[in-house]
């Protein structure tokens, strides 16, 4: 069994995939000072839990924190006898290279979701991450990232706003009723529900001018289904868009002769 290993900078994704289908999916704390025993006595607490049959013999990892990479990897190999394959490593080959500026790193998950939106909805798309920023990622029409957008997470915006300004409370985003807002906390909604609906309405929109062509909008992450009620913002939502992705580049690198 495959296991992929989506870590971001708020959390870590954990999904065995059995050859067929996502079995069993986990998430936790992202912390770099977890060891690869700790992450062993979880897992396999987890497998027991949920009665996943079958031995881990393959592992991939994405991180966009490469610090918690180096204990990732001693789990695989001191745990699951394997070496694991890291995206974003010269030995994680990608189907179509990246076409940016020289020198220029592109996170790991961006060039998953990359693969992944072009698998499942073809060329000439934006994929929007709703993650710790909310990132958008522009694939051309044969596959390959061309660059993108990055902007403050909706988390990290309501939790900059609650530090920097003593009198306001944290508030959990949500849909507000209506966008007048007739106290703090509904004030605080608004201003970031409907900021971040006309934050991907006018990035989207720049693109489509830039590019010059129709283009298809993925949305993915934890809140995608949020801002996609009632809107016309996306063509689709795809939930386990990375984890796809993942096991698409595991799939390639294992066909690729050595």
């Amino acid at each position: 069994m495959l296991l992929c290993i989506d870590c971001g900078n708020t959390n870590t994704v954990f999904s065995v995939w059995d050859g067929t289908d996502f079995v069993a999916t986990w998430r936790m704390e992202t912390n770099h000072q977890r060891t690869a025993d700790e992450y062993f006595l979880w897992l396999s607490g987890m497998m027991r839990v949920q009665e996943i049959a079958g031995e881990i013999t393959e592992v991939i990892i994405s991180s966009t924190v490469p610090r918690v990479v180096f204990n990732l990897r001693v789990l695989s190999n001191r745990y699951f006898n394997c070496r694991p394959l890291v995206v974003g490593k010269p030995e994680c080959r990608l189907p179509v290279e990246p076409r940016v500026d020289p020198g220029t790193t592109v996170g790991p998950d961006r060039l998953v979701n990359t693969v992944a939106g072009y698998d499942r909805h073809g060329g000439d798309i934006v994929v929007v991450d709703f993650g710790t920023a909310t990132t958008f990622d522009v694939v051309a029409s044969d596959g390959a990232y061309i660059g993108g957008v990055i902007a403050p997470g909706v988390n990290l915006s309501l939790e900059a706003l609650h530090a920097s300004a003593a009198a306001l409370p944290h508030v959990d985003v949500t849909m507000p009723e209506k966008a007048i807002g007739t106290n703090t906390v509904a004030c605080i909604q608004s201003g970031v529900f409907w900021g971040y609906i006309g934050l991907v309405e006018g990035v989207v929109r720049q693109i489509r001018l830039e590019r010059d062509r129709p283009m298809k909008v993925i949305a993915t992450g934890g809140l995608a289904e949020l801002f996609s009620q009632g809107f016309d913002l996306f063509d689709s939502v795809d939930y386990d868009l990375t984890m796809h992705g993942l096991r698409l580049l595991n799939d390639y690198n294992k066909d690729l002769p050595a």
